[in-house]
């Protein structure tokens, strides 16, 4: 039996998304995820994501930030920039040595540079993230609370949420999964961030089969040589 795909997950908050993906993994929810988690990697200390995963026998590794930013001054720029890039190289060799075949952004709230992707792309690991906006719509932070005010605006009809493939554009990668959501003129924001996280975990688990299905997809190799019957005509 050929062993089950390992899924890495990152996130820097309360893990809602991540709980959808575990509990999918473990049967408890549907569709059912043909995986294993094999970590969880969070931003923050303070992420309640990693309780969700220890009390699911997860590996977990906090990658603070903060910590290499530790004794330098915001306005010293340069020692910053240089921080930042070795904390996403760092960040690239501890989930290397977990070799997963999927990364998964459950919720992860730091932009993952060139200096975390090349190393990954180069392993051939696919990457998608979740995004609380419809493509092209609202990049960046702040997505959800956005999407409403310019909803109640009446400048647009629709909001939604995004499986996409990362790249190096932040939010711009190819959607995977899109969930669309009517605004109503009558629903409060938090409203309206209970539709959006509840469309959140039915996408990622959606969106995690899709990937983790091209990955099988892309490991079916031809017999080998030895293994063919050759004629000799």
């Amino acid at each position: 039996m050929a062993p089950k795909l390992q899924i890495l997950v990152l996130i820097s908050g309360s893990g809602s998304n991540l709980q959808a993906l575990i509990d999918s993994v473990a049967g408890k929810s549907s569709p059912q995820i043909d995986a294993e988690i094999a970590a969880v990697i969070s931003s923050s200390t303070a992420a309640y994501g990693l309780t969700r995963a220890k009390n699911a026998d997860i590996p977990t590794i906090v990658h603070d930030l903060q910590q290499y930013y530790e004794d330098i001054p915001k306005d010293d720029k340069v020692r910053r920039r240089e921080a930042r890039k070795t904390f996403n190289v760092d960040l690239a060799e501890k989930v290397l040595k977990f070799d997963p075949d999927l990364i998964v952004c459950a919720g992860w709230m730091l932009i993952l540079s060139p200096s975390f992707l090349h190393p990954i792309s180069e392993k051939g690991i696919p990457i998608i993230n979740l995004h609380p906006a419809l493509p092209g719509q609202f990049d960046g932070i702040n997505a959800i609370e956005r999407a409403w005010q310019a909803g109640q605006r009446g400048e647009i009809t629709k909001g939604g949420v995004m499986i996409h493939r990362v790249i190096k554009e932040v939010d711009r990668g190819e959607p995977l999964v899109v969930k669309e959501l009517e605004f109503r003129k009558e629903e409060t924001i938090d409203d309206y961030e209970e539709r959006v996280h509840t469309a959140e975990h039915i996408a990622i688990v959606e969106a995690t089969i899709l990937a983790l299905n091209e990955v099988k997809e892309k490991r079916v190799v031809l017999p080998s040589v030895e293994n063919l019957q050759l004629s000799d005509q």
